[in-house]
């Protein structure tokens, strides 16, 4: 038999941990993107909106079966119901295949927050971020970085060595410091932002709202799925987390807090990013909408080029910038990596440190061999994009549509538990939001992405790379899904 379960300190540990995973690197670099894309000012309504009908409802979701059923998503579902134990082992997967190439982000992020002192890229960021530090490849090739297999060991030796620390020692303390230490980090690069000369065009732009866009059924659907992956939800860390709550936990209240800080977050990190792309826009003497950037570009590309400009200030921008995707994104990897370890644990009767090794141990294995490669920015986008948009969206609507439509008998008791501990109470509006809105915008999404992945391919990279890391990790979560299963664990009680 395993040991007795870990459990948080108190639910402000809980609460700590599921802010620092929601609060990761996309809401730095997507959301203020997003956002400028989908109406600015205006895009504030469908994502308010979205957080109310989908956000929220599935956050809840995930609590109520990782607290009531006491496990990882594989042993939450099947002791909810045996047939669903599957869906939970797909989550699995697409968390560990996250992990493995997160870290490979998260080693850049560290590596540039080095690169702040001096600005060590020069004029040209984009020639230094793809020929001189990433040593970009055109083809596929087995040869390697020395600085990005450094990267990516001293990130795995960090988030290996608080993950061994357990939920107590190791995810609660080290979210107990690394939060405050975002906040503080951030709000210091926002306040210095706010003041550089041009910030308030960079706001007024931001802020502007475009209502025309609000009849386009895309903004719509890029607010529900920004607010599906920017809360952690759907793919088994909030499933997890929650499972280590105590059994009279609050879980409405902590949710609302947890979604609301990250809102919070998102619409701080709009406002700075926007702020120091306004003064770029003046400097430059161009209207905002050309220096505006989203994803991998803004972070290592554009943010470079603009600090450039700030002469010594830049180095302190830099340095912040960096240092807080950093930290936010050591946070969102534990908890990342917390599912597999969990799930293993549940499964096997593993010991803490025995499961730590075994997924730790190799998933840095494999993410050092593939993205410390001069083949990485290829690998990581591609993965990114399959796992994101097929892996994680899929996995959700399953979820959903087995406790909603397939066991909708089953859903009272759901509510019945959550009353019965929460501060704020759920019944047929939250049911139906489930049941109705939250799948159908999901489904949707996932059709859009489907039909263009399939008729014009992924970013013009060649077939067998889309079919090897695209395609091919889809199939990996397949199977496992399918195969783990049917492998006997040790007896664990049904809940």
């Amino acid at each position: 038999m395993s040991a007795q379960r870990e459990s948080w300190s108190a639910r402000s540990g809980f609460i700590l941990a599921a802010i620092g995973s929601a609060v990761g690197l996309r809401n730095i670099w997507s959301f203020p993107y997003v956002s400028y894309e989908n109406g600015g000012g205006a895009f504030f309504l469908p994502y308010l909106i979205a957080l109310a009908t989908a956000g929220f409802p599935l956050l809840f979701l995930d609590y109520v079966m990782g607290q009531k059923y006491k496990g990882a998503p594989p042993t939450a579902y099947r002791r909810f119901i045996k047939s669903a134990e599957g869906i939970g082992w797909w989550q699995v997967a697409v968390c560990t295949i996250i992990g493995i190439y997160y870290a490979s982000v998260l080693s850049w992020a560290g590596n540039y927050t080095l690169f702040a002192v001096g600005q060590q890229w020069g004029e040209d960021t984009e020639g230094f971020f793809f020929n001189t530090y990433l040593q970009n490849a055109s083809e596929l090739t087995m040869a390697y970085s020395s600085q990005l297999l450094i990267g990516l060991v001293v990130v795995w030796v960090m988030v290996l060595l608080i993950l061994y620390g357990g939920i107590k020692k190791g995810v609660e303390l080290s979210n107990k410091i690394f939060i405050p230490l975002l906040i503080v980090m951030f709000g210091v690069l926002v306040a210095r932002a706010v003041t550089l000369p041009g910030a308030t065009v960079g706001l007024d732009t931001f802020f502007a709202p475009n209502w025309e866009k609000m009849a386009d059924p895309k903004v719509w659907l890029a607010a529900y799925g920004h607010v599906f992956f920017s809360m952690s939800i759907g793919f088994g860390i909030m499933v997890t987390y929650a499972s280590y709550l105590k059994r009279n936990a609050n879980l409405t209240g902590s949710g609302l807090v947890v979604g609301f800080a990250n809102s919070s977050f998102e619409l701080l990190a709009g406002i700075g990013i926007f702020s120091v792309l306004g003064f770029m826009a003046q400097a430059s003497g161009v209207p905002v909408s050309e220096v505006v950037s989203g994803g991998i570009g803004l972070a290592f590309i554009a943010f470079p080029k603009i600090i450039s400009t700030m002469g010594d200030a830049g180095n302190l921008v830099g340095i912040l910038f960096f240092g807080s995707l950093f930290i936010a994104g050591v946070t969102s990897m534990v908890s990342i990596l917390q599912v597999p370890i969990s799930a293993v644990q549940d499964k096997f009767g593993w010991s803490k440190n025995q499961s730590v090794t075994v997924i730790g141990l190799g998933s840095a294995i494999i993410s050092i061999a593939l993205f410390g490669s001069q083949n990485a920015i290829t690998f990581v986008d591609v993965i990114d994009n399959f796992v994101n948009n097929i892996g994680i969206v899929f996995g959700a609507i399953l979820s959903i549509i087995w406790v909603t439509w397939f066991n909708r008998n089953k859903l009272r008791g759901l509510i019945n538990h959550i009353n019965a501990i929460s501060s704020v109470k759920v019944g047929a509006i939250w049911s139906f939001m489930l049941t109705i809105v939250t799948p159908i915008a999901l489904i949707v999404t996932l059709g859009l992405t489907l039909k263009s992945l399939l008729t014009e391919g992924y970013g013009g990279y060649p077939a067998n790379v889309q079919l090897i890391f695209g395609w091919g990790v889809i199939i990996i979560c397949a199977i496992l899904a399918l195969i783990l299963p049917r492998i006997n664990g040790h007896s664990a009680p049904e809940k």
